[in-house]
């Protein structure tokens, strides 16, 4: 039986006084886009240097509207990893563009740029590299590849709030970047994200992309234009307010989850054959903690097992080639085995600031028996597999 006191594999942590300011905002009437979207927008940018932010309803919709800035028309290709959630491929579908996989690096777990060169083709017109569990991409790698190839790159950062790269926070450097404050992000706005851009005139197209197109001439609404078929991705002042009160935390969030990485790794018994993630803690902000099973480990009994200590697990994610979607593209299995492999034995512990010292020897301490149950339940499987190999 599970335990009442259950750790989930994420939590936010939005104080008082952020509850308070939001029962403000609902008091004031002016619930949806207004001053503190404006607000958040003005915080963003400076945190990223002073680049143009806008604020979102979703990271999803920063991709989408990036795609358009970027230029990217129908049947032109955005080269990208097959390990992200599948909302990274599909805002290229939705697009009229074809995503293009290429697989990850078994360390890093993100994009193997070593393989994005051989990948692109006449049609390519962006790279959308992601930031797998908050670890950056090799920022220098991939702008030097996109610059010799002209192409523009989308960086999916959806999970890389307070991650940086060569001592710069991720956004205040690149090309277009979209990020995320969904409920298990790093700092959360409830729903939302913003997309970082280059200049004020894409900070304008955006907006006009943001919604519906509108354009606004003066305040009674005369006179008003629609230039282009925009989207309804305007961000709340209620979510805008949520991301407010979590950015001041920003830095000892990031910092808290660096020392729960460190504990992970110093309390972790190599012995159970795991993969551990790549142990970085000045670039990486620790947005999951994923360990890889051992081959012959059946997930969902090591996760009915931990669920059952009261305990939390999380997939991040399989490898979306593999998705009816994807398949009808001509995608099949054996053609990312790296990303397959991962995506197949990934599991991601509890990683949230709240936790505490001894929340992660709990879950350290129901690992072992959790992992034997799963290898057991492996062994039928991988014996009537070998028979029926003998037999053939």
């Amino acid at each position: 039986m599970a335990t009442s006191n259950f750790l989930p594999f994420t939590r936010p942590a939005i104080d008082e006084a952020t509850i308070a300011a939001v029962g403000d905002v609902l008091r004031s009437g002016w619930i949806t886009s207004g001053p503190k979207v404006r607000e958040f927008e003005a915080q963003l940018s400076a945190l990223f240097g002073g680049r143009p932010v806008r604020a979102l309803s979703s990271a999803t919709g920063g991709m989408e509207i990036a795609l358009a800035l970027a230029g990217v028309e129908p049947d032109d290709e955005v080269i990208t990893t097959p390990l992200s959630w599948v909302a990274t491929a599909n805002v290229v579908l939705r697009h009229g563009a074809r995503p293009v996989f290429v697989d990850c690096d078994p360390r890093t777990r993100n994009i193997d740029l070593e393989k994005v060169e051989a990948a692109i083709t006449p049609r390519t017109r962006a790279i959308l590299p992601v930031d797998l569990a908050g670890l950056p991409v090799d920022r220098d790698r991939l702008y030097a590849i996109a610059k010799s190839h002209r192409l523009r790159v989308i960086e999916d950062a959806a999970q890389s709030m307070g991650a940086s790269w060569a001592g710069r926070m991720i956004g205040s450097t690149g090309d277009l970047v979209s990020i995320s404050f969904h409920a298990n992000k790093n700092i959360t706005s409830a729903e939302g994200g913003c997309l970082v851009l280059n200049n004020e005139d894409e900070a304008r197209r955006c907006e006009l992309w943001r919604l519906q197109g509108a354009e606004k001439r003066s305040e009674s609404w005369d006179g008003m234009d629609v230039t282009l078929a925009g989207g309804k991705h305007n961000l709340t002042d209620l979510a805008a307010c949520i991301g407010l009160g979590q950015l001041p935390h920003l830095a000892a969030f990031t910092a808290r989850r660096r020392e729960l990485a460190r504990r992970y790794f110093a309390r972790f018994d190599r012995a159970l054959d795991c993969e551990l993630p790549l142990e970085d803690y000045v670039q990486c902000n620790w947005h999951m903690f994923q360990v890889l099973l051992p081959e012959g480990a059946v997930r969902s009994v090591f996760m009915n097992c931990m669920r059952e200590a009261g305990i939390g697990i999380g997939v991040h994610y399989p490898a979306m080639h593999l998705f009816t979607l994807y398949r009808k593209l001509g995608y099949a299995p054996g053609n990312f085995p790296h990303a397959e492999r991962i995506g197949r034995s990934t599991v991601s512990l509890p990683m949230f600031p709240a936790m505490a010292d001894t929340d992660v020897d709990r879950v350290i301490a129901a690992l072992g028996p959790a992992l034997s149950a799963a290898m057991a339940a492996g062994v039928p499987v991988a014996a009537r597999n070998a028979a029926a190999s003998v037999r053939s």
